[in-house]
């Protein structure tokens, strides 16, 4: 018998419903559950989430080619993959490439050569790679038959790069910018604004004001200051964490505020005095029983600053200022779409825009989600 019959039956007998009875004995991790898969916008959202972070990981694996690999001819246009010809549905194909050349531009044009086809295989051997930077490996998901013929789903870049490769790539560095930023601003907000709101007097004060004069300057002339003054002999890795830094900056000084309001309110409670009879130690006092009181604002704080990072980088990378080639980012990739011309002749190149766009609106979407579902007073049945 499954647990549905079994509920069934006894909802039969006593005449209640038991999954309304297990509302009053779910746990607050089981009732934000509940209220979160409720929420069926919050729930695409982190589905959208699980995928791109999966791409992300595993990116040298999906994209066909390396990032930095120059795969074809210069801004070719994206091809479509062909499953039926004239004799029906047949194995996915792709046209070969010819180049012409407009008799009003005098630009080289690629055009599909319809006489010339190209299967698409799975599991080809390409450029070798390492998987999380550990695995050694040459297989890519996709390609085509013995390298006769590159396929560019999203067309190429003005050095004849993958433009589908470059963004999955590029992925990996924007997504996991904002979650290493985003921890950074949630420990020092946490932390100082605890102090402050714990111990009060000078500490508070002195705190404030540093929050308040970090919040007085203008966020973006502050991060292109600082972005500008990175040296430019540094490689990538230093550049990476020094961007990451500098985005997360500013990022704590909202929390710390909360997380100060909050202490002020709880620091008098009844159990907070019983711990500090007990002997035990302020570190212990703020993290162990001050913060869990409010932990479901934490979580949804940090999951609606993740997005802003994102975009913080975007911003610098779009303006110059960010990260540097070889890094791909999308907002690397987005910078060469700053000319109106470019975009016009080659529209793919803004495609990276839209990854952004889909990450920001997925992690909005999970942030409201855990906002209604850590509400004490929503409704749970």
């Amino acid at each position: 018998m499954t647990d549905r019959e079994e509920l069934r039956e006894i909802e039969a007998e006593e005449g209640v419903r038991v999954e309304d009875e297990r509302v009053y004995y779910a746990t607050q991790t089981q009732l934000v559950l509940r209220r979160f898969k409720r929420h069926k916008l919050a729930v695409l959202g982190l589905a959208m989430l699980l995928v791109g972070y999966t791409l992300a990981a595993f990116s040298p694996f999906w994209s066909p080619y390396d990032k930095i690999e120059r795969a074809g001819n210069i801004y070719v246009p994206p091809q479509r993959i062909h499953f039926r010809d004239e004799n029906g549905w047949t194995a996915p194909y792709v046209y070969g490439l010819r180049q012409t050349t407009d008799p009003e531009t005098w630009e080289q044009v690629t055009e599909p050569d319809t006489d010339a086809r190209y299967r698409v295989k799975f599991f080809v051997k390409g450029s070798e790679y390492k998987l999380l930077g550990l695995f050694k490996s040459n297989i890519h998901l996709f390609g085509s038959e013995d390298g006769q013929m590159r396929v560019f789903l999203l067309g190429t870049d003005d050095l004849g790069r993958d433009v589908f490769s470059r963004i999955l790539q590029a992925a990996s560095i924007s997504m996991s910018i904002g979650l290493v930023g985003v921890f950074l601003s949630f420990v020092l907000g946490t932390l100082l604004g605890g102090i402050s709101g714990y111990y009060g007097g000078k500490t508070d004060v002195i705190i404030q004001r540093v929050i308040e004069f970090l919040t007085s300057i203008p966020t973006i002339p502050l991060w292109m200051a600082l972005s500008a003054a990175v040296p430019a002999h540094w490689d990538p890795i230093k550049v990476y964490f020094a961007i990451t830094l500098i985005l997360s900056l500013q990022g704590w000084c909202g929390l710390a505020r909360v997380v100060r309001g909050k202490l002020l309110e709880l620091r008098e409670a009844d159990y907070v005095i019983a711990a500090r009879i007990a002997g035990t130690n302020d570190f212990a006092i703020i993290t162990r029983h001050l913060l869990p009181g409010f932990t479901s604002y934490l979580i949804v704080n940090i999951t609606l600053a993740i997005p802003g990072m994102i975009l913080g980088e975007t911003s610098l990378s779009f303006l110059g200022l960010g990260l540097r080639p070889p890094i791909v980012s999308w907002g690397v990739l987005l910078y060469q779409a700053q000319n109106v011309r470019t975009v016009a002749l080659h529209p793919w190149l803004m495609v990276p825009a839209l990854a952004v766009i889909l990450t920001v609106l997925a992690f909005n979407f999970v942030g409201d989600g855990l906002r209604d579902a850590a509400d004490p007073y929503a409704n749970v049945a």
